[in-house]
């Protein structure tokens, strides 16, 4: 993929290297002249300009680019990157850092967001699934499709466990995408059996969530 992003500080340059590790192409662009650090990020294209302007984004040939990474620590300036990304050079995937939890609503398909990632939000999130067995954590939200992904950790003494994944009965458009055990990530077959401590990853829709979690928790 062709992958632009702005902002260049610690969090661009990090989701940068990881995408060049991964053989993508990457477009930095940067505002200010003093975090422009080539040798920081070798092998990205990086651009001295102002992501908010449409003049740089014309230059930088936006359109030519499969996703949009808004990672500046201003909230306004992502807002302002997705939605130019978005309505101006139609970049299929726009991809926005939130960075003050109370500005999350902002990040949605009006302002050209497909997926909102919130630090803050992510860690709790991480948090809460460390330590919550029976609970269904939220963590992530993919806005365009207004789905969320999901996890639920079953209590090690679930009447389902050694029963296959198809014996389980879900709520109308929620999927299981994914089952962790131990080290292990599991692409979940219609007969795999299903263990005591497993975390059970779904994609769903926010208004089935609890009937989600009933279903699971009556086991």
């Amino acid at each position: 993929m062709k992958v632009a992003i702005a902002g260049a500080g610690a969090v661009g340059r990090s989701i940068a290297r990881e995408l060049l590790h991964n053989k993508h192409e990457v477009m930095l662009l940067e505002r200010r002249v003093d975090n422009i650090d080539e040798a920081s990020v070798p092998g990205a294209t990086w651009i001295n300009g102002d992501a908010c302007e449409l003049d740089n984004l014309e230059q930088a040939q936006l359109h030519t680019y499969d996703v949009m990474v808004a990672a500046t620590g201003d909230d306004k300036a992502n807002l302002v990157v997705s939605l130019l990304a978005k309505t101006e050079f139609a970049v299929e995937r726009v991809v926005a850092r939130v960075n003050d939890p109370r500005n999350e609503w902002l990040f949605d398909e009006g302002w050209g967001v497909d997926v909102a990632v919130s630090t803050p939000r992510i860690l709790a999130s991480l948090v809460e699934e460390a330590v919550s067995v029976g609970d269904l954590v939220r963590l992530m939200t993919f806005r365009q499709g207004q789905a969320n992904l999901v996890e639920i950790t079953l209590p090690q003494d679930t009447s389902f466990a050694g029963k296959p994944v198809r014996k389980l009965v879900l709520p109308r458009d929620a999927a299981l995408v994914a089952i962790l055990r131990g080290g292990r990530v599991i692409v979940p077959q219609a007969d795999d059996p299903v263990e005591g401590g497993d975390e059970l990853v779904f994609i769903a829709p926010a208004e089935v969530e609890e009937a989600l979690r009933e279903a699971i928790l009556s086991l």
